[in-house]
């Protein structure tokens, strides 16, 4: 089956996005960054600066004890923040300033990401290693606006459309389902146009769809089912 990626044609690569953060605060820091293109992965793990939100613990499963950093009770070995940053900016530039698309990363993965590159002086070099940002969250809610969903969490889109649950909050899972979502939705290349953005840009207002009022029958078939195209989300759990 044809990646979204290789349907976008050789001149624009793909680049799906995530992180796993201490928290949901504004200051909160970053724990997880993984991003997916093609055949090619990055998953990289950082000890905080400060201490994990206990409900962020719960969800993610990371915890931090004596300046390690464990994902479900097991050590991960990680970097420093700016060895994270400095990895992932080779990775973009080894795809050619690929298009980075993430599920709402413009109000929040985006937000933390600016703030550590100019920490570490590196926005710049960030933003010439890529052709700019989509937030599929805003693209979902006007690509499936007449489909009377409640929610346009990932984990529920992910359901709805492919039919599948995967183990969400850990950012390498979250990119693969997201690569898996985006193929389903394939939005029009003017749907893309509209919800892009720039780390300079990304404060300005995002554009609103108004969705339908859920209309589901009972006994309705599963939204999956209306589309043709069978995606498979596949959990490998080797971290490369």
């Amino acid at each position: 089956m044809q990646k979204p990626e290789e349907a976008e044609g050789a001149q624009q690569s793909l680049v799906f996005f995530d992180l796993e953060t201490t928290g949901l605060d504004p200051n909160c820091e970053i724990v997880q960054l993984a991003a997916v293109s093609g055949g090619h992965s990055l998953n990289l793990y950082v000890v905080p600066r400060c201490r994990m939100q206990r409900g962020a613990s719960k969800v993610t499963g990371f915890k931090v004890h004596r300046q390690r950093l464990y994902l479900h009770r097991q050590p991960v070995l990680t970097n420093s923040l700016r060895e994270v940053l400095v990895s992932f900016i080779a990775f973009l530039q080894m795809l050619g300033r690929p298009l980075v698309i993430g599920h709402n990363i413009r109000r929040f993965d985006c937000l933390l990401l600016a703030r550590a590159l100019d920490e570490f002086g590196l926005r710049a070099e960030f933003e010439s290693s890529v052709s700019g940002y989509v937030d599929t969250l805003p693209l979902s809610r006007e690509v499936l606006k007449d489909y009377g969903l409640e929610s346009f969490r990932q984990e529920n889109l992910v359901r709805e459309l492919l039919g599948v649950s995967y183990k969400a909050h850990d950012a390498l899972e979250d990119v693969r389902a997201l690569r898996a979502l985006y193929d389903v939705l394939r939005p029009k290349p003017e749907v893309i146009c509209r919800h892009r953005f720039t780390l300079d840009t990304m404060d300005d207002k995002t554009p609103v769809t108004a969705a339908k009022v859920p209309c589901r029958l009972p006994g309705q078939r599963p939204l999956w089912e209306h589309f043709k195209r069978t995606v498979t989300v596949t959990e490998d759990h080797n971290r490369t």
